[in-house]
């Protein structure tokens, strides 16, 4: 998590690590909530994932949101499947660390979630947040429909005209089609509800996204 030493450049898929056939073992109950992780979620529930660097403290901060139904940490982007946390941080899986956001659009939507993550993590840094360093601290949007597309499209323009006035430099948020979602190891949930004093890594611009 601290080393300052990580591959910057996500590997190709003959590269990465091969992984494994089955899942690694995970909690089957948020820590905070007790709602299960893995469903079943509420009918007309959304869900949408989110790279913003470390996903401690990334996952701390939308589970306190309301509307939020639960939320989980896990690996996606990259090409092994089923990794682990010590596979990822390798860099030779090409995973980002996210988070998995499972929300009611009636109560929070999607621009509202989308401001919390622009406004929460600096996403002019490639392959890096602050300190942490390596393609799985990088900045990403992993949408489930067109609608979530077009507002973390539309939302990231905004907000790069807002950092182009602070010079503040070009977003390197990367939104893509959600790929598939590998849930972390029992431990990474809810890790600061489980470690209050733990490390969070969060870092904003300082500046408002103009949405919402």
């Amino acid at each position: 998590m601290f080393s300052l030493f990580k591959k910057t450049d996500i590997p190709s898929r003959a590269d990465s690590l091969v992984g494994r056939t089955t899942a690694i073992p995970t909690a089957e109950k948020h820590f905070v909530t007790g709602r299960p992780l893995k469903g079943p979620y509420p009918e007309g529930s959304k869900q949408i994932i989110l790279g913003m660097g470390c996903f401690w403290g990334v996952e701390r901060l939308f589970w306190k949101k309301e509307g939020v139904w639960v939320t989980s940490v896990g690996y996606a982007g990259g090409f092994t499947p089923n990794p682990t946390y010590k596979e990822v941080c390798s860099g030779m899986t090409g995973h980002n660390e996210v988070v998995s956001i499972i929300y009611l659009p009636e109560i929070i939507g999607i621009m509202d979630i989308l401001k919390v993550f622009w406004e929460n993590h600096d996403p002019t840094q490639g392959m890096r947040q602050g300190n942490d360093i390596g393609t799985q601290y990088r900045s990403g949007i992993y949408y489930f429909d067109a609608e979530q597309k077009k507002c973390a499209e539309d939302t990231r323009e905004a907000y790069q005209e807002i950092l182009v006035s602070g010079r503040l430099g070009t977003i390197t948020t990367e939104v893509v089609e959600a790929p598939e979602y590998f849930f972390a190891e029992d431990y990474h949930q809810q890790y600061l509800a489980k470690n209050p004093g733990g490390y969070c890594g969060l870092r904003g611009t300082g500046l408002a996204c103009p949405i919402g």
